[in-house]
């Protein structure tokens, strides 16, 4: 049950953070392109789905899969998005995304003067924390 890779947006569509632990295949785009491409997809993923449902939905978007990959959503009341790609048969891992969030994100950047919110994450500590508690998950599975 692999992980394979992790997103952070800011409310503007600036990816502020992107790691990748499990991925099988890579893109022949630029990264920035990449990064445009997930968000635009995101959005208009997000956007349908309020506009098709019949329901008020709290929760709103959580996750999608196709034959290959599952992809999950989590949205900050602050407008931060964490997407996660991994493999099909992880359950739902909205608490995983918002305890990134919320105990890393927040205490190593928010909290840090020194990082500026509206840019790529440079502080090597969150890296390192979000790589430690990403390996530490049961869902976790290393490359073979």
């Amino acid at each position: 049950m692999p992980i394979y890779n992790l997103y952070m947006f800011d409310r503007n569509g600036t990816c502020l953070y992107y790691s990748e632990w499990n991925r099988r295949k890579h893109s022949s785009m630029s990264k920035e392109e990449e990064y445009k491409l997930m968000y635009g997809m995101m959005f208009s993923i997000k956007s349908f789905v309020h506009r098709i449902s019949s329901t008020d939905m709290k929760d709103g978007f959580l996750n999608f899969k196709t034959n290959k990959y599952k992809l999950h959503f989590y949205e900050t009341p602050s407008g931060i998005k964490l997407i996660m790609l991994t493999d099909l048969s992880v359950g739902n891992i909205r608490d995983i995304l918002h305890q990134i969030y919320s105990s890393l994100y927040v205490e190593y950047v928010v909290k840090n003067p020194m990082c500026p919110l509206d840019e790529a994450v440079a502080s090597e500590l969150f890296k390192s924390k979000v790589d430690e508690y990403i390996r530490g998950l049961s869902i976790f599975v290393a490359k073979v």
